[in-house]
């Protein structure tokens, strides 16, 4: 949810210096799961209005199996006035521009004949004054909708805010609707969702999970709806008995959840939100900072603390933070270190569509609008020169902002065109380290475990799956250095280079370590 930033941003510096005080507990992740996050406007347009779509992501699957993904997670994909389709005018059907439920339904059966998975982000907790809830209940306190809204009186004129005490927002296009929270303390409400999330589950009633989607991304999930006390505990009385009905269709679905607090581990929606997933935010910032104190206050408690079972997703770009390129100034070095981070270091990582080519993107302020995240959600970039069949410019169709979007340039080096045939791009690095987070259980599946090091500059940690390990070395700086790094255990082990070049001496529990500039090395040891 876009709006999360507006809470959670301005405290994110505590991220630096914020360890959480626990015991490790040791599981696995998911395997090779890799979720490539797409947001579908912006991704490929089939029909040529100018809209990414589901067709258009269909015809690039063949794509994405290139790039050795696995499985998409879409933002939502239901009808609503904004263009991120957040703020849904109506949960049942499929935003036109993207297609038809015919549409939808043949990419989820071709995603599973492929042998891969789908995730659909649902937000249920907000609707606009364009749903039919809110024109038929407001002023109307005995319509049929009237429990599905959230109303600060008994006339039903004032329709509760959302978050950050918001009551209306101002789109793109310069249009400002009005929103208002959904009511999941009524009956009726938690009703409508059971059946709501149970259809996308299994279209058909067949049984047989073929048209269903695999699992769900929660946005902006909480406990205490934001935090006004109207919502309480609904963990307890919304959350849990949802995911329990959805788990009694198909027990194999996964339930991601957004925390709405970015500055949480989301340990409390592992353990007593019943979701299966958290997104690892805390890390996400660590890494585009490259500072080594944060590397360690972090990864730890993120990846090692979590409850039998469950996992973070590991990422470093989504569709509301800064572009990793433009975090760390596209320099090439940094963006293979956090491909590497991304992938090698557990949970189960996402990649966001173009960070792959490094496309960047950073929000503007154009004042309470949305259009300030269009370019961390610019089109895909599929040709040198930025124009050609699919480009989905929707931003530049319409809109008072629509020539103030031009992140992407002719010729610059960030395409896939232009990628795919330079051997050191960065759009080969990550094919070449998916295909290297495949070759090693321990990577896919091994638990972790930060290793002390005696530099400053140095981050290291370990990967381990029974009796196979991978130990990674990374350089956060712009010089070359040398670190001995404690391996204490490892001694008489067999190793091997896994990344890089050159074999480390390993002496008294120390292995030494020569990297150059931002440089990456990882060793296999059984």
């Amino acid at each position: 949810m876009k709006f999360s930033k507006l809470i959670s941003m301005a405290c994110l510096c505590c991220i630096a210096f914020t360890a959480i005080e626990a015991k490790p507990r040791q599981n696995k992740a998911t395997g090779d799961e890799i979720i490539y996050h797409i947001f579908q406007r912006s991704f490929f347009d089939s029909n040529g209005d100018g809209h990414g779509d589901l067709n258009g992501i269909r015809q690039k699957l063949d794509y994405l199996q290139e790039l050795g993904v696995t499985s998409i997670l879409c933002t939502p994909l239901y009808e609503s006035i904004y263009y991120h389709n957040y703020f849904a005018i109506d949960f049942e059907k499929i935003d036109p521009k993207y297609g038809t439920l015919h549409d939808y339904l043949m990419l989820i059966k071709e995603l599973h004949k492929r042998g891969m998975k789908f995730y659909m982000d649902m937000e249920t907790q907000y609707v606009t004054e364009d749903s039919k809830w809110w024109k038929e209940a407001y002023g109307n306190p005995k319509s049929e909708y009237s429990d599905y809204i959230l109303w600060d009186d008994h006339e039903n004129k004032r329709p509760s805010t959302i978050v950050a005490g918001l009551t209306e927002l101002k789109g793109y296009d310069g249009i400002i609707h009005k929103i208002t929270t959904a009511n999941l303390n009524s009956e009726k409400s938690k009703a409508y969702n059971t059946k709501l999330f149970s259809y996308w589950l299994d279209p058909n009633h067949d049984g047989k999970f073929n048209d269903g989607v695999d699992g769900f991304r929660i946005d902006h999930m909480t406990d205490n709806l934001d935090n006004k006390g109207s919502l309480p505990h609904l963990f307890d009385t919304f959350w849990n008995p949802l995911f329990a009905k959805l788990r009694a269709i198909n027990p194999k679905i996964k339930i991601i959840a957004e925390q709405a607090n970015w500055l949480s581990l989301g340990l409390d929606y592992l353990d007593k939100g019943g979701v299966d997933r958290v997104f690892g935010i805390r890390l996400a910032y660590a890494i585009r900072l490259f500072r080594k104190d944060l590397f360690m206050a972090n990864a730890d408690s993120t990846l090692a603390m979590n409850p039998p079972g469950k996992q973070q997703i590991v990422f470093i770009e989504n569709h509301d933070i800064t572009r990793y390129s433009s975090a760390v100034g596209g320099d090439i070095r940094k963006l293979k270190i956090g491909c590497a981070l991304n992938l090698l270091m557990g949970g189960t990582p996402a990649i966001y569509y173009g960070q792959e080519l490094g496309m960047t993107g950073a929000s503007q302020n154009f004042g309470p609008t949305d259009a300030n995240e269009i370019r961390e959600r610019q089109a895909f970039d599929w040709y040198a020169v930025a124009q050609g069949k699919g480009m989905a410019y929707w931003y530049k169709q319409k809109g008072e902002h629509k020539d103030q979007f031009n992140d992407d340039k002719p010729n610059d080096g960030i395409s896939l065109e232009e990628e795919r045939k330079a051997p050191n791009s960065l759009f080969n690095y990550y094919k070449a380290m998916i295909r290297l987070r495949r070759s090693n259980s321990a990577i896919t599946n091994g638990t972790y475990k930060t290793l002390d090091n005696d530099n400053s500059q140095v981050f290291s940690f370990i990967r381990r799956d029974g009796n196979k390990a991978v130990v990674v070395v990374i350089n956060l700086s712009d010089k070359g250095q040398v670190a001995k790094v404690n391996v204490h255990g490892l001694a008489g082990k067999k190793i091997g280079v896994f990344i890089g070049m050159d074999m480390p001496a390993v002496s008294d529990g120390k292995m030494s370590v020569s990297l150059g500039e931002y440089g990456i090395g990882a060793w296999v040891v059984e």
